[in-house]
């Protein structure tokens, strides 16, 4: 190699890894040359993205009955929920795989915000129905459902906890093969249609808890944006909130289809990158929810959707996280139309906590834990319910105690 090209090479490797993170969990060196890791060391480094296959497009779900038919599938599980089942999305996978001569089965009894006995419901119906393909039409909750039960119908001889994440499950790695998984989200946010994992409430703890591997990810993602228009305005919003961000104007397509293609590259992110704090903070925020019910949600049973309750500890949690990369946090802020161009390094998390606020009340987010049903008595529980959650917890750049969830948590009652 020319020396001319050798330099152009190394002055591009030194660019890749300034512009990387530079905390322990995501650090990644891009050359196997000594001196370029910030802390000195030099072990080789690298990373790898897993993700769907994804094909987006107005239109493209009827498509799938033609996917399936490539696949070789004869006896296909279609799995929705009961609102949903009455709606032009289902309706569509429907036409399609009849259409191509699929034979199908639908199982519409999937729970929003699903708990172990629901994943356990669904995973009971497809053992009976000894299915070699799976559909999934709705949200995180549908295609999570879908997930997991393809893994336990695929390994029916496991425990349910076997493949739950540890310290609550035994974590065990998945070794059966799995049948194919078409998932076709109607939502953006939750990103699971690129996915490797499959959230829950396991209510024996009262608390949300996950199965997590690259296996159970979706074979295809066939994300359309049509689909978004059957959300009523306040799902809409909720679900963004779980990857920040949100359409202001619900009738706005043109935003609703971006949004929908946004989702997928946040879930390719942060499936492979992984999420902290305010999901693991959110997990007991959701598991236990008393009496709230959030609005536009058909439900019979009290629920905090999953993205209001990560996006409600935000602030408090960036600004807890910011001295450990306020760089990265001034420019999360700017993103979200701060003016950061005299802001101080110092107040990076005072910054990015006040965008977040104006962001939330403009978009009419409810006013912090108490607005949710919490108070300062439950702030013992909810530090307990995240304590399990080191799978994401340990991604924090910034280490906590027991002392510092309670003052996040407290933080957090009220954003205004």
């Amino acid at each position: 190699m020319a020396a001319a090209a050798r330099s152009r090479v190394a002055h591009l490797l030194r660019q890749l890894q300034r512009a990387s993170c530079q905390c322990p969990t995501h650090s990644h060196t891009y050359s196997q040359a000594p001196g370029f890791s910030p802390y000195g060391k030099t072990t080789d480094y690298a990373f790898e993205m897993a993700v769907s296959n994804i094909r987006y497009g107005a239109g493209v779900t009827k498509e799938v009955g033609m996917d399936l038919q490539n696949m070789g599938a004869k006896n296909v599980c279609l799995m929705t929920d009961k609102n949903l089942s009455q709606l032009p999305p289902v309706q569509v996978v429907m036409d399609s795989l009849m259409k191509n001569g699929i034979n199908f089965k639908v199982y519409d009894n999937v729970r929003v915000e699903p708990t172990d006995k629901s994943f356990m419901e669904a995973i009971e119906f497809a053992r009976k129905g000894a299915f070699d393909a799976y559909v999934a039409v709705g949200g995180g909750s549908t295609m999570d459902t879908c997930k997991a039960t393809n893994l336990y119908a695929s390994s029916p001889h496991s425990d349910f906890l076997d493949y739950v994440s540890a310290p609550i499950g035994k974590g065990k790695p998945v070794s059966v093969p799995l049948k194919p998984l078409i998932a076709v989200p109607t939502t953006s946010g939750t990103g699971s249609e690129t996915t490797g994992v499959a959230i829950f409430d396991y209510e024996h703890l009262k608390v949300k808890i996950g199965i997590a591997s690259r296996a159970i990810k979706p074979t295809l993602g066939l994300i359309d944006p049509l689909h978004t228009l059957h959300m009523p305005a306040r799902v809409v919003a909720n679900s963004g909130f779980d990857v920040l961000w949100a359409v202001r104007n619900p009738d706005d397509i043109e935003a609703r289809s971006y949004m929908h293609l946004a989702s997928a590259f946040a879930g390719i992110g942060f499936g492979n990158a992984g999420v902290h704090l305010c999901h693991g903070m959110s997990y007991p925020i959701s598991g236990l929810v008393k009496t709230y019910k959030a609005k536009d949600y058909n439900v019979d049973h009290p629920l905090v959707p999953h993205g209001l309750s990560v996006v409600l500890t935000s602030p408090a949690v960036f600004t807890f996280t910011a001295q450990m990369f306020p760089e990265r946090h001034l420019e999360a802020a700017e993103i979200l139309g701060a003016h950061t161009r005299t802001a101080r390094t110092a107040d990076a998390g005072p910054v990015l906590a006040d965008a977040l606020r104006k962001f939330l009340f403009d978009l009419d987010v409810d006013d912090g834990l108490a607005a949710v049903g919490y108070s300062k008595a439950d702030i013992p529980a909810l530090v307990k319910g995240t304590l399990p959650q080191e799978r994401v917890t340990k991604l924090a750049p910034r280490p906590q105690s027991e002392e510092d969830l309670s003052a996040l948590f407290e933080a957090s009652m009220k954003l205004y």
